[in-house]
């Protein structure tokens, strides 16, 4: 992390308190996120000026790339929700809570996710129990931490393998857990607490903030997220959310 910091933003970090290190990572964060924000802007224009050309094109040929841009459009407006957490998480924490149906997020992310998984050659499934308790918490930001933990997983099996979502409830706890299950190699040993600081990453893929960002929407539920290796081979992270804000939690 300190060598990031240092390159990104010009000076030496290596002495600075661990405050004046998440001040300075809030900064780049803050600086990323207007950087990626323009360019999205562009490309949400030019997408509606397709949309106009499609109305000029054969029903049945419309009719195709009307669906692709329906994706795009899709997968921009999640990009832009990425901006905004960026934004979020270099200013002060704050969720919008909502009622959420954590089947239903669970499902629209394995959709999102499966046709990059299926290319790679691994399979992702999901268990969700016929009846959840209700969730209070915000759905963008929960939606951003299990797309987050199913893409860490992704990358972990690399190629051929599986992954299994699995959505539970804990009333005693005030609990909703989910748990992501992956056939990759797991976590080695000493690197468990290590993976969620920012920009820690062992592989070529990804910068390293995505669990960092899945750890700071949980605390900022009041929650938590975890990861330990099954007895089976691989890795599960637990992503922990109270049914209710706890009574110390501040929205």
């Amino acid at each position: 992390m300190d060598k990031i910091l240092a390159k990104a933003l010009g000076q030496d970090v290596a002495q600075l308190a661990a405050e004046e290190k998440q001040r300075l990572l809030s900064r780049l964060l803050a600086r990323l996120a207007h950087e990626i924000r323009n360019p999205l802007s562009s490309l949400d224009i030019h997408v509606q000026l397709l949309e106009e050309d499609l109305g000029e094109l054969a029903p049945p040929v419309r009719e195709k790339l009307s669906a692709r841009i329906e994706v795009i459009h899709g997968e921009l407006h999640r990009l832009e929700n990425i901006v905004r957490q960026f934004l979020s998480l270099a200013g002060p924490s704050s969720v919008n809570l909502q009622p959420v149906e954590m089947g239903r997020v669970a499902g629209h992310v394995c959709e999102l996710l499966r046709p990059e998984a299926a290319a790679r050659g691994i399979e992702i499934s999901l268990h969700v129990p016929a009846t959840l308790p209700p969730l209070t918490a915000d759905p963008v930001q929960v939606t951003q931490a299990l797309v987050n933990l199913v893409i860490n997983a992704i990358q972990a099996i690399e190629n051929t393998g599986r992954i299994e979502v699995r959505v539970t409830a804990d009333h005693k706890q005030n609990r909703l857990m989910v748990d992501v299950h992956d056939s990759g190699p797991g976590v080695p040993a000493g690197k468990q607490a290590t993976i969620f600081e920012p920009f820690f990453t062992t592989r070529t893929e990804g910068g390293g903030l995505g669990l960092w960002i899945v750890q700071q929407i949980a605390t900022a539920h009041g929650g938590s997220v975890g990861v330990a290796n099954a007895p089976t081979g691989g890795a599960v992270f637990t992503l922990q959310l109270p049914l209710q804000p706890t009574p110390n939690f501040h929205a």
